[in-house]
């Protein structure tokens, strides 16, 4: 079997293509957004709101409402929450962060257990991508499409905000307008890699390619293009993965994006650990003195 048959036998089968198109949607868009959660130190974060969702799909699936609106409405409330408990009592963000996410979490598998149910609703919990029907793969690319413009045409002040929120609140913008703005794309993002890698993992999807990203350029700008870049490729690899040695595609995903951070961190020339023992080594041989043999 060549290269080319092993490209394009999964393309045969049209939930291999669907699953492709949406895995890779997902992967950009989460991938940009996690490019501003490192940096603002919001891994946890995300965490949270990408768990607090569940109670929210499965009260939707009980009502017969679209998955995405339960879980984006579960998503804010659990920012809100957050918001809430740390501005208004001694509890850490953190902590209440832990207090959220957990409680919210729980709820939902409360819901499912209780929850007559003629389809798997586990699938939320684990990710389905194979299964993705049409409606799905256009509701995960219109919500993609918001949560992208938004990054993009807020992302100077979104940058600016990150790096220095009180140079930010000098010149006139508004920090906690911003930091909604990208809790509120934060919880958006979460649904639209909600049926992908399910709740479990969905956070890695909004960590890792931006903390791969970061080390391998100091460059905000370049970090952009090269989390969504490495995230598409990391998606690609995992599903083509999951169709040859059957295994679940959610988790393959993440396996891979993990295995190439995992390699950054080794090997990035600047800022991974034996990249920088190479550069020193280098460095360290130039400078020696030359001794000439007569």
């Amino acid at each position: 079997m060549t290269v080319i048959d092993i490209l394009m036998e999964p393309l045969q089968y049209e939930f291999m293509t669907r699953a492709l198109v949406t895995t890779v949607i997902a992967a950009v868009v989460c991938a940009v957004l996690s490019c501003w959660l490192v940096l603002v130190g919001w891994s946890l974060m995300g965490d949270a709101v990408s768990h607090a969702v569940l109670p929210g799909v499965v009260l939707a699936y009980v009502v017969g409402a679209p998955f995405a609106l339960g879980a984006l409405v579960f998503g804010v409330l659990a920012v809100v929450l957050i918001g809430a408990i740390r501005g208004t009592s001694r509890v850490k963000e953190d902590a209440a962060i832990g207090i959220v996410f957990t409680t919210l979490f729980a709820l939902g598998l409360v819901l499912i257990s209780v929850t007559p149910s003629q389809t798997d609703l586990n699938h939320i919990i684990f990710g389905n991508v194979l299964g993705v029907s049409v409606s799905d793969m256009v509701q995960i690319g219109v919500l993609a499409a918001i949560a992208f413009a938004a990054l993009m045409i807020k992302r100077r002040d979104l940058t600016l905000y990150a790096f220095d929120p009180m140079h930010a609140f000098a010149i006139g913008l508004s920090p906690r307008f911003l930091g909604a703005l990208l809790l509120g794309v934060l919880a958006l993002t979460a649904v639209v890699a909600l049926q992908v890698v399910g709740v479990i993992l969905v956070v890695a999807m909004l960590i890792i390619p931006g903390a791969t990203a970061y080390l391998l350029t100091d460059r905000f700008g370049r970090m952009l293009v090269i989390a969504p870049t490495v995230s598409a490729l990391s998606c690609v690899v995992g599903i083509y993965l999951s169709y040859w040695i059957d295994a679940a595609s959610g988790g393959l995903i993440v396996v891979v994006q993990g295995a190439v951070f995992f390699l950054t961190y080794l090997f990035s020339p600047r800022q991974g650990v034996i990249g920088r023992r190479i550069a020193r080594r280098r460095a360290s041989m130039s400078q020696a003195p030359h001794i000439l043999v007569a």
